[in-house]
């Protein structure tokens, strides 16, 4: 059976089949989800926000991906991985995800409940964009609450496998949250990646500018390094349902022995 992939032109919401293919496989494809316009707009903030390094901002090289500078000083170091808070950057941002045509879509997914709540631009600059490991979003969350929750990928320009589209495993949603580490086991390190997971049967899913893929915090996906001439900018937008407690003593340890800046600024707030 085929993944779902649809180009978006009306406010209808998503088809029957759409929303099954979602719970089938973890993901769904729309392509035009946004307007050229606000692409457009999104592309030029972000060009300006770069350029200024306006904070909070997170550097490729304090990521420490694979393939990734080894240091602020080394070539390309300096390069900005992440501007954080985007609604706060622009009322773009917050005019878009108050659109009826977007929440439309997040609730027929997860339920009438869902809301949004902030995003972020992420980048991978041309010939030294490090890949993002295989994981599940829901391993860098507090494992004593139950999440219903996805994520929302818009590219900025073309994603395509040589420039570090997104990668699903199909079902993978279906599991438990994999055993994760920091990557490379260094605990230094914010970023993680899973343990011993399958990922054959892989989908990539090249994108125009303006598509979007939907994932669930337990679909397993990764992208791939940037190998290409041209930046691969994007922005990423999470809704989700309240997170209610568990009671079966979940943890995750990958994070508790974290000793990273992020963590350090996290624990003294």
């Amino acid at each position: 059976m085929g993944h779902s992939v649809r180009d978006l032109h009306d406010d209808a919401g998503l088809s029957p089949a759409e929303r099954e293919a979602f719970q089938r496989d973890g993901f769904l494809i729309l392509r035009g989800f946004a307007d050229a316009a606000l692409v457009a707009t999104l592309e030029d903030v972000a060009a300006e926000h770069l350029r200024r390094e306006i904070a909070p901002v997170e550097y490729e090289a304090d990521l420490h991906y694979p393939g990734a500078p080894e240091s602020r000083s080394a070539a390309g170091g300096r390069t900005v991985r992440r501007l954080l808070q985007a609604q706060g950057r622009h009322p773009a941002f917050t005019q878009w995800i108050c659109e009826p045509r977007l929440l439309l879509r997040l609730r027929q997914l997860l339920g009438p409940e869902a809301h949004f709540g902030d995003g972020h631009m992420i980048f991978k600059p041309a010939r030294i964009g490090a890949e993002t490991p295989w994981h599940q979003d829901e391993a860098y969350w507090d494992p004593g609450l139950d999440y219903r929750s996805l994520s929302i990928w818009v590219p900025l320009q073309e994603a395509k496998v040589e420039n570090g589209c997104m990668w699903f495993v199909p079902g993978s949603q279906r599991l438990e949250v994999l055993p994760h580490r920091s990557v490379g086991g260094d605990v230094r390190i914010h970023a993680l990646e899973v343990l011993g997971a399958d990922t054959d049967g892989a989908v990539a899913c090249p994108l125009p500018p303006g598509g979007a893929t939907f994932h669930g915090s337990r679909t397993l996906h990764y992208t791939g390094p940037n190998r290409s001439e041209i930046d691969r900018r994007a922005y990423i937008l999470s809704g989700g349902l309240p997170a209610v407690p568990r009671t079966d003593g979940r943890s995750f340890p990958w994070n508790d022995v974290k000793q990273t800046a992020r963590q350090v600024r996290a624990d003294a707030n």
